[in-house]
């Protein structure tokens, strides 16, 4: 539909934005303005860029500096996985306080988050660092005030999971076709604790967290640095 009713894009002989290698050529210089993006091009602009976090975004959103510069002269309003994306590339540019030349808001978190994953934090332990940093740090500073709202910020650069509901005795999981079961097929124990309060949603006893492969294979081919490992062979 959108190409019915907006036509293509005019003057897109080469399909840099859809990877495909751009070649210079006089008859092209002129019709093809700045296409000097393709997916090898992009790399070498992510690995030249000063920021490393500006890189990771992009990385992670699988969008090239040159789709930003398209994106950013069409007079629309941006769908919200590219307002996520336009908004964490102005964090990781963004300094932790005015006058700040060592920080960005952006890496200032991705740090945090590292020292609490590598330290094994609590998210209370967690927040009393960040309440301590936020008082010694400049009036106005940008770092997010807690857990929560910091998690909020690199939800879109994460991976997510699926929760689905096990037996306690670990015998069984309420998935496919025993996703609607309510007692276990084998020891017969509750799925659900029981309920405490009327109209209360019901709580399984047990959880597991299941990280899906395939997004996380995707995720490994989309970054230069790490897609060169999984070619290696």
């Amino acid at each position: 539909m959108h190409l019915l009713t907006k036509g293509f894009m005019e003057d897109y002989l080469c399909w840099y934005a859809h990877e495909e290698l751009f070649v210079p050529d006089e008859s092209m210089e002129e019709q093809v303005v700045g296409s000097t993006s393709s997916a090898n091009n992009m790399h070498e602009v992510g690995n030249e860029n000063s920021n490393p976090y500006r890189n990771m975004v992009i990385d992670a959103m699988r969008m090239s500096e040159g789709n930003v510069r398209e994106c950013t002269i069409v007079e629309e309003e941006p769908n919200a996985n590219a307002a996520r994306f336009f908004d964490l590339l102005r964090d990781s540019d963004e300094p932790l306080w005015d006058g700040c030349t060592n920080h960005s808001k952006l890496s200032t978190v991705a740090q945090v988050f590292t020292i609490k994953s590598d330290h094994g934090l609590s998210e209370a332990g967690y927040d009393k660092i960040i309440e301590w940093a936020r008082s010694i740090l400049p009036e106005g500073n940008r770092l997010k005030e807690n857990f929560y709202a910091a998690k909020s910020m690199m939800k879109p650069l994460g991976l997510g999971y699926k929760k689905i509901d096990i037996c306690p005795n670990f015998c069984m999981l309420y998935y496919l076709e025993n996703a609607e079961m309510t007692e276990c097929m084998t020891c017969r124990h509750s799925r659900y604790k029981p309920r405490t309060a009327r109209g209360k949603t019901l709580v399984a006893y047990k959880k597991l967290r299941y990280f899906p492969i395939t997004p996380r294979l995707h995720r490994l081919f989309m970054s230069p640095r790490t897609a060169e490992h999984m070619i290696w062979h």
